[in-house]
């Protein structure tokens, strides 16, 4: 490579299977930009849409890449293969809303309590 950075090629499978954003990444791209690109170019017709990089998981090998760690950090690798393309899944998981409590603590507490009787 003329300017020294590896270069990993990699495809992105999502929720129904589908392959997006297959093409060749730097090494030493970081994980938050590499979520940002595949948020700007997810397919608008899926039923599944993510708002923002915090909504992405990607996951490789078993385990879910950090945003601030480089794809060279996350030691994204080819296993034995000489060459070929890397798949990652990706899992739209929206952030969780806050619950809002309706209900007076003193009643969750009773609901949420067992008692055992023994005669």
């Amino acid at each position: 490579m003329a300017d020294g950075a590896e270069q990993i090629e990699l495809k992105f499978r999502i929720y129904d299977g589908t392959d997006i954003g297959h093409s060749t990444y730097a090494s030493s791209m970081t994980v938050g930009t590499l979520k940002q690109r595949l948020v700007t170019e997810w397919p608008q017709d899926k039923t599944v849409l993510p708002k923002s990089v915090n909504d992405l998981k990607l996951i490789h090998a078993g385990k879910i890449l950090e945003n601030n760690k480089t794809l060279a950090d996350s030691r994204i690798t080819y296993g034995d293969l000489p060459i070929g393309v890397i798949t990652m899944h990706v899992l739209v998981q929206p952030p969780a809303a806050k619950k809002k409590m309706d209900k007076n603590p003193e009643e969750m507490k009773k609901q949420n309590s067992c008692s055992c009787v023994i005669l």
